[in-house]
């Protein structure tokens, strides 16, 4: 069964991590590579290269867990209590040298896809040096996935683009063309999701597709995108953008950690009223998707990350059943067809 999965960040990671155990499905992750804050912004800019911190995460989450253990803390090693490495990771720096040694971003992705022995496709949605846009309700703009992502103030953004054009990856469009389900979020609105869904034919190509999209809700809100919105509203933003509306809708009803919920109060930030509901062919599914423990931050990371996420096994359990839940449809007609002419 060929899974894709369009995102990037934390929360495709997690997803990733849920599904990996599953031996009949066809992993493939489509990543965003708009990321210009942090590390990135001296991959990119220093360096000339794309983002590599999704990429990153990627490979590792769907790394064999049997591979060596120290490799994997090497990689995911970031520098801190110094002034010019603080906040980078050992594995961008490992992917930048990579890079340079095989000639390519992709070919560095291949090289360390065998090195931890991972089992699946990581695909980077474009090639193309681009950067988000963002026009707000009171007339500014914001260049920079970066900017747009941690704002001072909230404001709503009624205009969203990509500052040139973007040609889609050529594995992109296949691996959307040949996916049984395709799984949008966790993740950012603004800042994860649709960035790939501006790059062409991305969505020409899903409008296309055969596969059941499944979309996976925040937790809590996010300034400057998803404050004061409730789940309605964002789902209809993204089919905005999709042209086309999802099949299943996959939302927490799991208590979320105390502590860290009375933070993103004080931030302003709220847990996302959940008014979704059935028709019209799409499926809500409630379930308890949030990790019971607070997130802590790593060593030397100095942006602003989530301390409130889902669940890897919660989140692979309810997936896996999505997917049988079809797949024991179409099995039960063909025993019943089949056993009404039996001998």
């Amino acid at each position: 069964m060929n899974i894709v999965l369009i995102g990037g960040g934390t929360g495709s990671t997690v997803v990733l991590e849920g599904l990996k155990k599953h031996k009949d499905l066809n992993l493939k992750v489509i990543v965003s590579m708009m990321d210009d804050g942090g590390s990135n912004a001296v991959v990119r800019d220093e360096f000339g290269l794309l983002p590599l911190s999704d990429v990153r995460k990627s490979i590792i989450a769907l790394a064999d867990t049997q591979s060596n253990e120290v490799l994997r803390n090497l990689f995911t090693y970031r520098f801190h209590d110094s002034q010019s490495m603080g906040g980078h990771t050992l594995g961008n720096l490992l992917m930048i040298a990579m890079t340079d040694i095989m000639g390519s971003e992709v070919g560095a992705i291949e090289m360390f896809k065998n090195m931890f022995s991972v089992r699946g496709d990581i695909i980077p949605v474009t090639l193309d040096s681009v950067r988000l846009v963002a026009e707000y309700d009171d007339g500014s703009k914001v260049v920079g996935e970066h900017y747009i992502d941690e704002p001072k103030n909230h404001k709503e953004i009624v205009n969203f683009y990509l500052d040139s054009d973007a040609r889609a990856f050529e594995g992109v469009l296949k691996a959307i063309k040949s996916a049984d389900y395709i799984i949008l979020g966790p993740g950012d609105l603004y800042t994860t999701i649709l960035p790939n869904l501006l790059v062409d034919d991305i969505t020409e190509e899903i409008r296309k597709s055969k596969a059941k999209l499944i979309y996976i809700t925040n937790l809590m809100s996010k300034i400057g995108q998803t404050r004061n919105k409730t789940q309605k509203e964002i789902l209809s933003t993204l089919e905005s953008y999709l042209g086309k509306e999802v099949d299943y809708v996959l939302v927490n009803n799991g208590r979320i950690p105390q502590e860290a919920y009375e933070r993103y109060l004080k931030d302003g930030e709220h847990i996302l009223q959940d008014d979704l509901h059935d028709g019209d062919g799409r499926l809500i599914i409630r379930k308890d998707l949030v990790a019971s423990d607070p997130i802590k931050k790593q060593k030397g990371d100095y942006l602003q990350r989530s301390l409130i996420r889902h669940d890897s096994e919660k989140l692979g359990k309810q997936l896996y059943a999505i997917f049988n839940r079809n797949k024991n449809g179409i099995y039960r007609v063909l025993n019943s067809f089949f056993g009404y002419y039996k001998d």
